[in-house]
């Protein structure tokens, strides 16, 4: 039972180590003056090296799950990267965290992983606590690129069930595969574009932007997903945009407003106390389990 739960609060923990790594993006990428498509080009091809160098034998069987979370995870990034462009940021976050029904959705028939009530009553808190933390910048933005937002969202959730679906081997090749994807496709784009200025500075935020906040991070993704639900995955995800006013708190000391904090506080809250009931719930599971084997008569 202790082993059982302490893979599944690693998990957790590994999941929230992801999240907290994603949120460091923006505070990179304004560190930066290249455009969008240079610096997912750029940030995939160094999150590449490190993946191969972290796996250092790579197994690619291109099995479905295998290659469908690369293609997914390299169409969220660069959905994500034109969203941006094309709407405002907050419209972007906000369709994007759909994702985690549409996980529920798909993970119940692909994973045969079915939500449980905490998990319901998360995604509505998360929803809520989303519109309360954009409140006064939701809206505007092209209807293309709220389109490509939402879209983001249902290729983002098919990424993490994907990845799920390697959970008895190593979803990292997946993740490796994507990387080269994007790079490649975002190198296509950046060629019609101003080339990018060369400085010690850009490279140095493109190797962390690498390394730290996509490499790393995804390191922890495939350590996560093999110990929690697809579902328990995704929500744990979704406090990734409450780590943005940190960052912009410690680079220009902008206090976050109140309906921010609200927003965030409900989000940490429903995160928290689904992890807290599955735990739980597992515990008991395991522990009746226990008990009906220790009642068992046995047999020589």
């Amino acid at each position: 039972m202790d082993t059982k739960i302490s893979r599944q609060g690693a998990g957790i923990a590994a999941m929230a180590a992801c999240a907290f790594l994603w949120s460091l993006a923006g505070l990179f990428i304004k560190l930066i003056d290249w455009n969008p498509f240079a610096i997912a080009c750029g940030r995939s091809l160094v999150a590449a090296v490190f993946l191969f160098l972290w796996i250092r034998k790579p197994l690619f069987t291109f099995s479905r799950a295998q290659i469908g979370a690369a293609l997914a995870s390299a169409v969220t990034m660069l959905l994500f990267i034109y969203a941006n462009k094309a709407t405002t940021s907050a419209n972007a976050i906000l369709l994007q965290y759909g994702a985690p029904v549409y996980v529920a959705i798909i993970g119940s028939f692909a994973l045969k992983e079915k939500p449980r009530a905490e998990h319901w009553v998360g995604f509505v808190a998360v929803a809520v606590g989303l519109v309360l933390f954009f409140l006064g910048d939701i809206g505007g933005g092209s209807l293309v690129g709220n389109l490509a937002a939402a879209a983001s969202g249902v290729s983002f959730a098919l990424y993490i069930v994907f990845m799920r679906m390697q959970k008895e081997g190593s979803p990292l090749e997946s993740s490796l595969l994507a990387h080269i994807l994007t790079a490649a496709v975002a190198f296509g784009f950046a060629l019609f574009l101003p080339a990018p200025r060369i400085s010690f500075r850009a490279l140095a935020v493109i190797g962390a932007l690498g390394v730290v906040q996509i490499g790393l991070a995804t390191v922890f993704l495939a350590y996560g997903i093999k110990r929690v639900t697809a579902v328990q995955g995704i929500l744990v995800a979704v406090i990734e945009p409450l780590f943005n006013p940190f960052w912009v708190f410690l680079a220009t000391a902008e206090t976050p407003g109140a309906n921010a904090l609200a927003g965030g506080g409900l989000i940490v809250a429903a995160v928290v106390a689904s992890s807290i009931i599955s735990v739980r719930r597992s515990a008991r599971s395991s522990s009746g389990q226990i008990a009906a084997t220790r009642g068992s008569p046995t047999t020589k």
